[in-house]
């Protein structure tokens, strides 16, 4: 199944990779229609999910964000806009995300017992997006040839793939504190026999970004946007947390002595570990009826290519009546 969902991630994205370069080429053969555009991005990356959080239930809403594990993103983009209303964007972003229930605040509730759960968590985040930009102000708009100084708003929707892969801080007897890859280490028992219904989550998934921004034009040919993408996600174990603590006694099992040693504690970081009550096995260690999910806040630096300078924008998404 993992390995179904890998190949079948990377077809979907070059099959769509594919769709928008037939819709760039197809468009370039009418100067008054060929639209494109390439840009930049930047700005922060926020997890959300099981570790971390504030006061109360944890959630994947932004009740639970935590300013300090802010991470900084980037990436790159290229799009076509082959109507007035309507664009194609394909784009890579990479970043960081973190969670850590170090940071909660205790107050006397629900978040207590993730305070005490101890767990953390890091993962590089790389990713790839196809999203349709939808501008419903376009039919709004006076003169669509003069866009200097106009905004524009507009919503986006689309299909992405992404790799991650979490890490977790392990203390080893000597003292030492270091990151460890937690997917390995099987800390929720995933793909053993004993939990059936714990499958192995793969690495390269799929998400569903959807979200909102306004754009700005200094000139017809360079704009900047600030955006706000959420992605969708089909996994629970982004943070490698989902469900119950497992029965420690399987880690030697599967795992050679070095690695049970490690994944024990990894598993398990309550004051006594496994001998903690409320943090043995079978107790609740995350939440599995919410899958985790992360969001990014983002400026886009774009530059217009193609067309002539008198027909760039006939035929492109145009600027509402909105001015500065």
């Amino acid at each position: 199944m993992k390995k179904f969902l890998h190949s079948f991630s990377w077809k979907c994205l070059f099959l769509l990779t594919a769709a928008l370069s037939f819709l760039s080429s197809g468009y370039a053969q009418d100067d008054e229609r060929n639209n494109n555009e390439i840009g930049i991005t930047v700005g922060p990356m926020v997890f959300l999910g099981d570790l971390g959080g504030h006061a109360g239930k944890g959630t994947t809403f932004i009740k639970d964000y935590n300013m300090n594990t802010t991470k900084l993103a980037v990436g790159a983009y290229g799009a076509v806009y082959p109507v007035q209303w309507l664009g194609f964007r394909l784009s890579v972003n990479y970043g960081e995300i973190e969670g850590n229930d170090a940071n909660i605040k205790p107050k006397g509730g629900d978040e207590v017992t993730r305070l005490v759960r101890n767990l953390d968590f890091r993962s590089k985040i790389l990713e790839g997006t196809l999203m349709a930009e939808f501008f419903p102000t376009v039919f709004l708009e006076d003169d669509p040839d003069d866009v200097t100084a106009r905004l524009r708003p507009y919503g986006v929707l689309g299909l992405g793939v992404y790799h991650f892969n979490p890490q977790g801080t392990y203390r080893n007897p000597a003292g030492d504190t270091y990151w460890v890859d937690l997917r390995p280490l099987h800390t929720e028992g995933e793909g053993w026999a004993e939990y059936p219904d714990r499958k192995e989550y793969s690495l390269t998934q799929l998400n569903i970004p959807m979200g909102a921004g306004i754009k700005y034009f200094f000139s017809e040919s360079v704009n900047l946007s600030f955006e706000i993408i959420h992605r969708k996600l089909f996994t629970d174990y982004l943070d490698d947390v989902s469900t119950k603590f497992v029965d420690p006694t399987l880690f030697s099992k599967y795992l050679t002595p070095s690695q049970a040693a490690i994944a024990i504690a990894m598993s398990n970081k309550a004051p006594q570990g496994y001998n903690t009550s409320g943090y043995m096995k079978g107790n609740k260690r995350g939440d599995p009826t919410q899958n985790d999910a992360y969001f990014t806040m983002q400026f886009k630096m774009g530059i217009r290519i193609g067309g002539n300078s008198s027909s760039r924008w006939r035929n492109s998404t145009h600027c509402p009546l909105l001015r500065f």
